[in-house]
């Protein structure tokens, strides 16, 4: 641990840019709170955007010219960077590249802090052989190590703290506490047999036909959909171009409610609260796995596909201890819903498999749990490096 210009301490500095991708800040705020509150470590949190990264964490306020929330310091990735101390530990997030003064910096100590690249999470077997390879620094005695997290024994794990599932099985035990939820989000409480759904997606043009299959069934649907992009194609479906926080319309046996951008801690208990879960990118993808209810995941597309040999990997994984007929129905789901296949009737198979799947889901979270999750690794992985 070492002395910043100012006298305070640093155990972990993390970098992220938010400009690239808003879905990158998630995962390093989770992290930056798992080092904090977990571990009692000092984190400072670089991020080139604090305006974005106010949306993400209202909470956070000025102590004594600094910014803290969650236990963490808040500071911004500026262009003229200032001169620090770096800290004991240092992860660059998805690529980011440290700006070139902290790297002299870096360097300049008698003992270089270890430096994680922490990378996108993935299910694909190459993962186990990339972890915690080495990147020697092309000019300066520094060496990069690539941290990936995973699925596997051979990965770092995923974000979880502790405590997780004991609070999710806390909630979902209370009927009152997803009611209250849903008042504290401006939605009343549905009548008895209402499906929840969460819809946490990119702009989706297949929707219009799944919503329709919604509206015209027997059953009732309740569809929260936090601010984001497909909130313009559920609107749409309405006839309606307005998408504010509040908004709530009905067709058929279809309600929709868009729901106010809302922080991490309440958008796990969403999960919870629900009774399937549409989620996207990365952050909220393992926050639905963590929830063990039904799901399906809108990854981020890639030029030529390439994000389906992703997304295949993981179902290969996931799948793999499903009954053949839930397994099929989750296979051409998640296909259809990303593009590759008719979603409206892609979802007549899965909602039959949804049974199985709260079944299984229980167990996959389970087991995820029984691995080291990835804060732990980050841990340890520091602290042997130091020896």
């Amino acid at each position: 641990m070492n002395a910043c210009a100012d006298e305070r301490l640093f155990d972990w500095d993390i970098f992220c840019r938010v400009v690239d991708n808003f879905g990158d800040i998630g995962v390093c705020w989770r992290l930056a709170k798992g080092l904090a509150g977990d571990h009692g470590l000092a984190v400072r949190l670089w991020i080139d955007d604090l305006e974005a990264f106010s949306r993400l964490c209202p909470e956070i306020s000025t102590v004594d010219g600094r910014l803290l929330a969650a236990g963490v310091e808040i500071r911004r990735w500026s262009r003229d960077f200032p001169s620090v101390e770096p800290a004991a530990a240092v992860i660059e997030a998805f690529g980011c590249e440290l700006p070139e003064s902290y790297l002299a910096a870096m360097a300049a100590r008698p003992s270089p802090p270890p430096w994680v690249n922490l990378e996108y999470l993935s299910a694909e077997s190459w993962v186990d052989d990339c972890h915690r390879m080495t990147s020697p620094h092309p000019r300066l005695p520094l060496v990069k190590h690539f941290f990936f997290p995973g699925f596997s024994p051979r990965t770092a794990g995923l974000l979880r703290e502790r405590g997780l599932l004991d609070a999710r099985d806390r909630f979902q035990a209370q009927p009152a506490a997803r009611e209250a939820l849903l008042r504290s989000l401006g939605v009343a409480t549905p009548p008895p047999g209402t499906r929840l759904i969460s819809l946490f997606a990119y702009a989706q043009p297949a929707l219009a036909a799944l919503l329709a299959r919604w509206a015209d069934g027997d059953e009732p649907v309740l569809l929260l959909v936090p601010e984001g992009p497909v909130v313009g194609d559920v609107m749409r479906f309405f006839g309606d171009e307005r998408v504010a926080p509040g908004a709530c319309r009905r067709r058929g046996a279809l309600t929709a409610a868009v729901l106010p951008f809302v922080d991490q801690e309440r958008y796990d208990r969403l999960l919870w609260a629900c009774d399937v879960n549409f989620v996207r990118g990365e952050d909220s993808f393992v926050r639905a796995q963590w929830a063990a209810q039904p799901f399906a995941w809108h990854i981020y597309r890639q030029e030529q596909d390439a994000h389906r040999i992703k997304l295949e990997a993981f179902l290969d994984r996931y799948t793999a201890t499903i009954e053949r007929s839930a397994a099929a129905a989750v296979r051409q789901f998640w296909l259809a819903w990303n593009g590759w296949g008719d979603v409206a009737a892609a979802w007549r198979l899965f909602e039959v498999a949804l049974p199985a799947l709260r079944a299984h889901n229980r167990s996959w979270a389970q087991a995820l749990a029984s691995a080291p999750d990835l804060a732990s690794s980050l841990v340890q992985f520091s602290r042997n490096a130091v020896k």
